[in-house]
């Protein structure tokens, strides 16, 4: 019984794995490739209509692009060029400058240094130079001057100048804003 059994036991495995063999070979039939895409295939008119005006527009939005990108590199580098320019402005500006401010200093320094030379001659020669000067000329350099050697200067003019170079002095500032 017991070998019957075995036997019997022996069958059912082997007609199962069998069977699983044979549904997989009845399904594998029963289901058939799907056809192959058509190759050739024309879209209808309003369709064919419609993927044209795409075409075109995509053609046109390309182009549209690069011109985009040929101004963009365009400005790009006419940005660069401003830069640069802006740059060499700049330091032509500085330039500038400090040559206005030395001309300034060289102005006032020569203008220090001759008012120096009349506060240090004796005060008859520097009258004989200031009676010569144009009373506008002398009253600036006077103003300059120490007080003490102004008036020494002063002293030795004629009295019409000296009287016309005190009314400059006098009068210089009088148009100077009183806050």
């Amino acid at each position: 019984m017991v070998v019957a059994l075995l036997l019997a036991g022996s069958a059912v495995l082997r007609l199962g794995d069998d069977a699983g063999r044979a549904y997989a070979r009845v399904e594998a039939a029963g289901t058939e490739a799907p056809p192959p895409a058509p190759t050739g295939c024309t879209p209808p008119p309003d369709i064919a209509a419609l993927l044209d005006a795409f075409r075109t527009r995509e053609d046109r939005i390309t182009r549209r692009e690069a011109e985009i990108a040929d101004r963009a590199q365009a400005l790009s580098v006419a940005d660069q060029a401003i830069a640069r320019k802006l740059a060499a402005l700049t330091e032509a500006e500085e330039k500038l400058r400090a040559t206005l401010a030395l001309a300034d200093t060289a102005a006032e320094d020569d203008l220090n240094r001759l008012t120096a030379v009349y506060q240090n001659m004796k005060p008859a020669e520097a009258a004989a130079l200031f009676e010569e000067m144009d009373p506008q000329f002398a009253a600036g350099f006077l103003g300059r001057m120490d007080p003490a050697a102004a008036a020494g200067v002063l002293a030795g003019l004629s009295p019409q100048t000296a009287y016309s170079v005190s009314v400059i002095l006098a009068g210089r500032n009088a148009n100077v804003p009183k806050d």
